[in-house]
């Protein structure tokens, strides 16, 4: 199985037509076999197993209240089904409604619509994604989940979103955390979980078929079939594929970043009694490409058109569980993850991971809720040296072990409770970590609850940090320097120094519900952190061979501290049974104490009150004209990044459904629709081109049977 989850390259790149250049690409005799199963597969849906029934448990929050929806069950928080306004923590579910009616074509896009969310797209296969600040390409805060799968990569700390994806129609909802959750997640969940939770397969049965495309979005295509193998064993089966187009550099030229993606992959579902078992797996390939920004790093060996190459990979997972009663259960879990990746001159190396997930639940007294697990993670890597980045050593293996406990306690009952917990982590790098978590919950009456909570966590060091060593980028301006006759460059080292990161977090929520068409949330967050990175600099030597550059080693060190401070607030209102405002906005100020010789070229400490844009609002409309005829609007202002000198902008995407008989959905969207281009973001871990992120109107159509 892990062969087959990793040999996929050209065979699912072929499936959606598209071409590679084939001295990059050698289509071996695995990708061969393994198309030929994906192919028999596929149609040994329709051919043998039985017919799905046309029912669709699908749109399950299409007709919902504000009343129902806020009392929709999230299991993120406490890995436990809690109603929404029970959860003492900041919490914004995104369904699979807002998604449909988005017109989001990528998991990060959706993750616009939640309060206190960062995202900024960098390129056309890139993106910047965090919570409550330290945004970055590889944001370092944030734990990110797939059906409680991480996907937080250990080798550079974050999430390459790149590679997070699945049909956007098998999203049921997307849970996103904002605070921290370490006593229940562990490391690295700092300011935030995203947790991706996919429908299960009894919720997906028939054909879906869906395909389009337009000026940005240049094609996509997917499908999926969902059947029974028996009465208790349903199952489904999905394909997709798309072509992104270029963006242009701020000069005009192409930046080469084309983006051609496939993925494929299924799952299963048994019910026996108490006990549920789920076997899920997918499969991908990405050819991507990037182009340097000479102006920051001028290699001889870096192509000056830019240059391109592929990712693919692959996971499985299986878990069981058991349900003894509403209080009592059991749950175990394990999945496989693997990730190729080989984008020269830059990046070349071969990551996978081992997971076992315990946890345990059941009640104690009556008043005492009480769960506890643990947790066994393995992660082996190999990095190629490239031109720019290498490692030593070059292959290693780390493990994690970690375990928790969790009590929640009822101190009078449906209105006051109490929740305690921690999270102990012991991984190789910085040894035993202790993240515990205490949260109250006042609910006086039915629209009404009050919560409040202080956290510790800690952000653990990747592998990056200790064995890494990168040609940074050249800086001209460095002070005290500007007169050397050389270009200096920036070459950052690992440090077996470098510790955790750390933060203890103050938080204050509200929710009111004013009528069952109306309800408000509100939060507010304290962020004290201390042992931030930031960098120390080594001793001047001149480069070997031609060009003669002056080195400058750059060293991480954890001597920078921050406090953050902020609020969202977010509404949903239904003025009619046809049409819905959702609105939020958040603030953010960060308080930056680093070394000043490192600001100019930091972004991700030092700079980082630069970085994050102190006030986001987002308004989305939706109006149902019809049962075949919607119109959804989603305005965003973002405010100013000026550590890049980007302006603050305003943009609006649109959507237009028709449904002209029924199962069949022909629909329009229009993005970033204010004006031509824009910018968001720039690359701070490697110094992609500066990219303009265009306006884009694509169409499509999507039948369901």
């Amino acid at each position: 199985m892990a062969v087959l989850a990793m040999n996929t390259g050209q065979t699912i790149h072929q499936l959606a037509g598209m071409q590679t250049e084939p001295a990059v690409w050698e289509l071996t005799l695995m990708r061969k076999q393994l198309l030929q199963l994906t192919v028999l597969c596929f149609l040994g849906c329709f051919v043998e197993l039985a017919p799905a029934s046309g029912k669709l448990a699908e749109d399950q929050f299409l007709n919902l209240s504000i009343e129902e929806l806020i009392n929709v069950k999230v299991t993120t928080v406490s890995r436990r089904p809690q109603k929404l306004t029970e959860v003492a923590s900041a919490v914004f579910v995104i369904t699979q409604d807002d998604i449909r009616r988005s017109g989001a074509t990528s998991i990060p896009d959706a993750l616009r619509m939640a309060p206190g969310v960062q995202v900024e797209r960098i390129d056309t296969n890139k993106w910047a994604v965090s919570v409550r600040g330290f945004n970055g390409r590889f944001a370092n805060k944030l734990q990110v989940l797939m059906d409680g799968r991480s996907v937080y990569s250990p080798l550079f700390s974050g999430t390459l979103w790149e590679h997070q994806d699945t049909l956007m129609e098998d999203i049921e909802r997307i849970e996103v955390i904002r605070g921290p959750a370490a006593a229940v997640w562990g490391a690295n969940a700092v300011n935030g979980v995203i947790n991706i939770i996919t429908k299960k397969a009894a919720d997906t049965q028939g054909t879906l078929l869906s395909a389009g495309g337009g000026s940005f979005e240049h094609a996509f295509a997917g499908a999926r079939y969902g059947g029974k193998i028996n009465e208790d064993t349903p199952f489904r089966v999905y394909a997709k594929g798309f072509t992104r187009d270029n963006t242009a550099s701020l000069s005009g030229e192409n930046n080469r970043d084309q983006w051609h993606s496939s993925r494929g992959g299924f799952r299963v579902d048994h019910n026996r009694g108490i006990d549920q078992f789920t076997l899920q797996g997918d499969v991908f390939f990405n050819s991507n490409g990037d182009r340097i920004n000479k102006a920051v790093l001028d290699l001889p060996t870096i192509p000056v058109n830019g240059y391109r190459g592929y990712e693919e990979g692959g996971n499985i997972r299986f878990r069981w569980d058991r349900t003894m009663s509403d209080r009592s259960s059991i749950m175990f879990q394990t999945y496989y993850d693997r990730i190729r990746q080989k984008i020269l001159p830059v990046v070349d190396y071969d990551a996978e991971s081992f997971d076992l997930d315990f946890q345990h639940r059941f009640s104690w007294l009556d008043r005492h809720d009480l769960t506890w697990g643990a947790n066994y993670r393995l992660y082996h890597n190999t990095f190629f040296d490239t031109d720019i980045i290498n490692f030593n050593p070059r292959t290693r293996t780390n493990q994690l072990f970690s375990g928790f406990i969790r009590d929640e306690i009822s101190l009078i009952p449906d209105y006051l409770r109490f929740s305690i917990g921690t999270r102990l982590d012991h991984n190789d790098f910085s040894g035993l970590e202790v993240q515990p978590n205490a949260r109250l919950m006042w609910t006086p009456d039915a629209d009404n609850s009050l919560w409040m909570a202080v956290s510790r966590a800690v952000r653990t060091p990747s592998r990056a940090e200790h064995d890494i060593r990168i040609n940074s980028a050249q800086i001209r301006d460095f002070p005290g320097l500007s007169i050397l006759p050389f270009p200096l460059l920036a070459v950052i080292q690992g440090s077996h120094g470098f510790n955790s990161e750390k933060l203890i977090a103050y938080e204050l929520g509200y929710r009111h519900q004013f009528s069952p068409r109306a309800s408000v949330d509100i939060a507010g967050f304290v962020n004290d952190y201390s042992q931030l990175r930031d960098a120390s600099f080594g001793a001047l030597s001149l480069s070997t061979g031609m060009p003669i550059q002056l080195l400058l080693p750059v060293m991480g060190n954890n001597k920078a501290s921050a406090l953050t401070y902020g609020f969202e607030i977010s509404a949903d209102w239904k003025p009619t049974d046809k049409w819905r405002l959702q609105g939020n906005y958040s603030f953010l100020h960060m308080d930056i104490s680093a070394s000043s010789l490192t600001r100019k070229f930091d972004p991700i400490t030092s700079g980082a009150d630069k970085v994050n844009p102190q006030h986001q609002v987002s308004l989305r409309s939706n109006y149902d004209f019809s049962d075949k005829l919607e119109a959804n609007l989603w305005l965003r202002y973002i405010s100013d990044i000026s550590y890049y000198n980007i302006p603050g902008y305003v943009t609006m995407d649109a959507k237009i459904t028709y449904k002209p008989v029924k199962n069949l959905e022909l629909f329009v969207v229009g993005q970033n629709l204010f004006s031509q281009n824009h910018r968001e973001f720039v690359a701070d871990f490697l110094p992609s081109s500066p990219a303009f992120i265009p306006r884009g109107i694509y169409g499509g159509a999507q039948w369901r049977f």
